[in-house]
């Protein structure tokens, strides 16, 4: 489980003077994809991850050290809350470096390990989610991963719940508000950034 967290820095852009002392783990999704409140929830603070009622206002990339708890062993990674895509009422040229900053930053991070997609578990057939799926297996390497986690399970029925994991092999549905599905994540992060097995 997770047993602390702390903001490390901000960053405008990939910065390779900006080192990794472990592994790394990218949150990402669309804005207002609850990114925020997910990585708040999973590391047991209600303002870690800050988020913004604007949707698509934060632009900055934030790192979190953040430190696991299992058999008795301290485990170290970095949590990279992501700038969330679309929304953003801005200028075209604004965005157009936002996103230029977002890839080559994505591309050259070398120690992101783990890209968790996050995707409403309400509107799961978005093109905007299956562009950022596409576009993650473009230049995923061998050492990466990409897990897909639903967010916002809450609002959904059980008939909706079991559409959606017979749609999704292997759907991880999570819930901020209800804390539903968080320590079923937490394994799943573990195992798939550093092999260690959460059980």
């Amino acid at each position: 489980m997770i047993i602390s967290a702390k903001f490390l820095s901000s960053l405008p852009k990939f910065d390779e003077n900006f080192s990794a002392l472990h592994t790394e783990i990218a949150f990402l999704g669309r804005s207002n994809v609850g990114k925020s409140s997910l990585i708040n929830a999973l590391c047991h603070q209600k303002q870690l991850a800050k988020s913004s009622s604007t949707p698509g206002k934060t632009q900055l990339i934030n790192f979190f050290e953040v430190i696991f708890k299992q058999h008795d062993e301290r485990i170290i990674v970095n949590f990279i809350d992501l700038p969330g895509f679309g929304y953003a009422r801005v200028s075209k040229s604004l965005k157009e470096i936002w996103n230029k900053n977002l890839d080559e930053f994505l591309k050259l991070r070398n120690s992101i390990k783990l890209f968790i997609h996050l995707i409403d578990s309400r509107h799961t057939d978005l093109e905007l989610d299956e562009s950022v799926d596409a576009y993650l297996q473009s230049f995923l390497r061998a050492d990466q991963k990409v897990l897909k986690v639903f967010t916002k399970s809450d609002k959904l029925n059980q008939s909706q719940k079991a559409r959606l994991k017979n749609a999704y092999k292997n759907a991880v549905l999570v819930s901020s508000y209800k804390k539903d599905g968080l320590q079923n994540l937490e394994e799943l992060i573990l195992k798939k950034s550093l092999g260690v097995n959460g059980e």
